[in-house]
């Protein structure tokens, strides 16, 4: 098999939860496709999913192996495997597999991490620190070189939405207070950066969700767009930024508004995935813009009541792999 960057990594993530099962019908699917992978787990509890298995020291030994067995970067767990009951003792583990894999991605000898699901408890019982693999991940690159405004901005992908987010994981009241200008603009200029860089849009077109219904209604139903969100757009287009005026959230997710841009900027959680898991429930894709390595994951967790039934869907982790390898294709060619 001929590859034209360097094959990609993924962590095993939890491996009680689905991320072994997924894992190993993603090799399944994409085995006989021009790209490659590893993975950096227990070799055991992967050869406990059905599928051969080859060793390998780094994600370059992939390429020529991909084909026949799924190519992992044996690291043993420190205590047994028990499907659907996570166990703190191996949480450190995880975050060790996460480090390794952005290790390998800024060295190059990986073209990109493509994370399987965490589960956030048991992590926090071993004193990791971090919210998510989002936040672990900028504190692992944030002395890399990066040419460009520094992230990490989350966008989701579904079919032909890009949608990012401003403000992720907060209560809907705290949403207006933290819809500020900075963070908008950082996010768009993040946005705009990463569609050239990893997506190959020489001219990208953003378009920008209200905060309010109606786009405030000319301040009848809220002055955020008035006192920041037009203002915002006006510096964002000073700037050779492609930007719209604040749309109304409602009018700017069906088929006919999502082919005037190649992303939205969302204001909060839900304005972004709600129109993402309605048009592809199973295969949205979760990516960390702005950093200096790519990553992708799915769009869903650990799945601990369905782990080991032989039900769980690789749609996600599918659609994240081959998004990953798209990026970096896209990247390597600039």
């Amino acid at each position: 098999m001929t590859q034209s960057v360097a094959p990609l990594v993924l962590t095993l993530g939890e491996p009680a939860g689905v991320g072994p099962e997924i894992v190993a019908a993603a090799w399944t699917a994409l085995k006989d496709e021009p790209m490659a992978f590893a993975v950096i787990g227990d070799a055991a509890v992967m050869r406990a999913q059905g599928v051969p298995v080859v060793e390998v020291n780094t994600p370059g030994d992939a390429a020529d192996r991909f084909a026949r067995a799924l190519p992992v970067i044996h690291r043993p767990l420190p205590a047994p495997v028990e499907v659907g009951r996570p166990d703190p003792a191996n949480a450190l583990a995880v975050a060790d597999g996460i480090e390794e894999a952005v290790g390998f991605a800024l060295s190059g000898e990986a073209s990109g991490v493509v994370t399987a699901p965490i589960a956030k408890a048991p992590m926090y019982a071993s004193g990791f620190r971090f919210p998510g693999h989002t936040e672990f991940i900028a504190e692992l690159t944030a002395d890399a070189p990066y040419a460009g405004t520094r992230g990490p901005v989350m966008m989701l992908t579904a079919r032909d939405l890009r949608a990012c987010l401003v403000t992720i994981h907060v209560a809907l009241d705290q949403a207006p207070e933290l819809v500020t200008a900075e963070r908008i603009a950082r996010t768009a200029r993040v946005v705009h950066e990463s569609l050239k860089r990893d997506f190959a849009i020489a001219r990208p077109r953003l378009a920008m969700a209200a905060l309010n219904p109606h786009a405030g209604e000319g301040g009848a139903l809220g002055l955020q767009e008035i006192e920041i969100l037009i203002p915002v757009a006006h510096q964002l287009r000073a700037e050779g930024i492609d930007i719209t005026d604040p749309k109304p959230a409602d009018t700017l997710f069906h088929d006919e508004a999502r082919a005037t841009y190649d992303a939205a900027i969302c204001m909060y959680h839900d304005q972004a995935l709600i129109p993402v898991k309605t048009l592809d429930f199973w295969g949205g894709v979760n990516v960390s813009l702005g950093l200096p390595v790519i990553r992708t994951s799915p769009d869903h967790g650990t799945g601990f009541d369905i782990a080991g039934q032989g039900i769980a869907r690789p749609d996600s982790l599918i659609a994240a792999i081959r998004l990953a390898s798209e990026m970096a294709a896209a990247r390597a060619a600039r």
